[in-house]
């Protein structure tokens, strides 16, 4: 169980616009749940964005209208009998704020307002519903998430990632239709959040290293690689010829069992180990040294793995990043990672 405050810090490195003067108070409150988070977050980044007005599109329509707007489309004008009424079929582009981005946010205020959280903050939602009131509410299982971000749009990133972490950690109650929220996320959306946090964190505070999700090419002697699965590493650190791959992983277990023995997940060591094997030989002319290192979210489990290996030349290590700390102390754990593998390096 991670601590609702730590979340937030996870939140911060992996959405940089929270470290912003607007969300420092948010830091120092205390929160129900991680919905009562979400909601304060939201609240704080909507107000922000109605400060600079709500986004506006041109939206294509086709609509019976009594006056020339447009396209006629003759078709469909005969087809419904339009004249009898005085009225045609026109197709046109109508520049409003009934847009995606903004129907993705009155949608979500709307299941805010049906889940647990405290009245102050539901009357804070409220407030924000009324400059809402020509946008429509949507199915957001039907919405494509990959949206592009430009100019006109970048300041929506932040509420719109919020927006899919909550929409992605609802459950449908199957008795009364109301909304629940999950403890936070699953296992999937959580483990996203854990790589996007370790490897923010490293880029923010050690410049020194190259921090980065690089993808791995495979160590092929000859041929095509055409369906080999690509080697995409969760966080690379790199500083001369030492490099370290950490690969994150978020499990309600750490490790696996059978017949009361406790093992490493077998496939999380077979991927580091393909992952740290390949690098060597993708920089075997510069005589690198490759080690890897599977980072586990600590849970309440008894038996947790913290154990270093020495397999045909590389290092690998497993171990656990306790998350329900105090963050002072999280941020300490990450450090003493780099330490051990690079020296004492200036922290910033």
């Amino acid at each position: 169980m991670i601590s609702i405050k730590n979340i937030y810090y996870m939140l911060t490195y992996a959405y940089s616009s929270l470290r912003g003067q607007g969300y420092r108070k948010i830091s120092t409150e205390e929160f129900q749940n991680t919905a009562d988070l979400m909601s304060a977050i939201l609240v704080r980044a909507i107000s922000n964005q109605l400060k600079k007005g709500l986004l506006k599109e041109y939206i294509p329509k086709t609509e019976e209208i009594q006056t020339l707007r447009g396209k006629i489309e003759i078709s469909d004008s005969i087809r419904n009998q339009c004249s009898l009424r005085q009225r045609v079929v026109c197709s046109y582009e109508d520049f409003s704020v009934n847009n995606t981005m903004n129907c993705i946010i009155k949608t979500t205020l709307t299941l805010l307002l049906k889940v647990d959280i405290p009245k102050k903050r539901k009357k804070e939602l409220r407030k924000l519903m009324v400059f809402f009131n020509d946008i429509e509410v949507i199915d957001l299982k039907q919405v494509n998430w990959n949206i592009r971000y430009n100019r006109n749009n970048q300041s929506y990133r932040l509420i719109i990632s919020i927006c899919y972490l909550f929409f992605e950690g609802l459950l449908q109650s199957t008795t009364d239709g109301n909304m629940k929220v999950r403890e936070f996320l699953d296992d999937q959306r959580m483990s996203h959040l854990y790589e996007k946090f370790l490897l923010s964190y490293y880029k923010k505070h050690y410049p020194e290293l190259n921090a980065c999700a690089s993808l791995i090419p495979w160590a092929l002697d000859n041929g095509s690689g055409e369906m080999l699965p690509s080697m995409r590493s969760d966080i690379v650190l790199m500083r001369g010829k030492n490099i370290l791959i950490i690969d994150a992983k978020y499990y309600s277990s750490t490790t696996q069992s059978h017949f009361d023995k406790h093992t490493v997940h077998s496939h999380n060591l077979y991927q580091i180990f393909a992952y740290v094997k390949n690098c060597e030989y993708q920089y075997s002319s510069e005589n690198c040294k490759v080690s890897g290192m599977l980072l586990y979210a600590k849970t309440d489990e008894l038996i947790q793995p913290d154990n270093t290996y020495h397999i045909l030349g590389n290092q690998f290590s497993v171990a656990t990043l306790d998350l329900n700390q105090p963050f002072d102390y999280i941020a300490k754990q990450l450090d003493v990672i780099v330490t051990s593998y690079f020296g004492e390096l200036k922290k910033i």
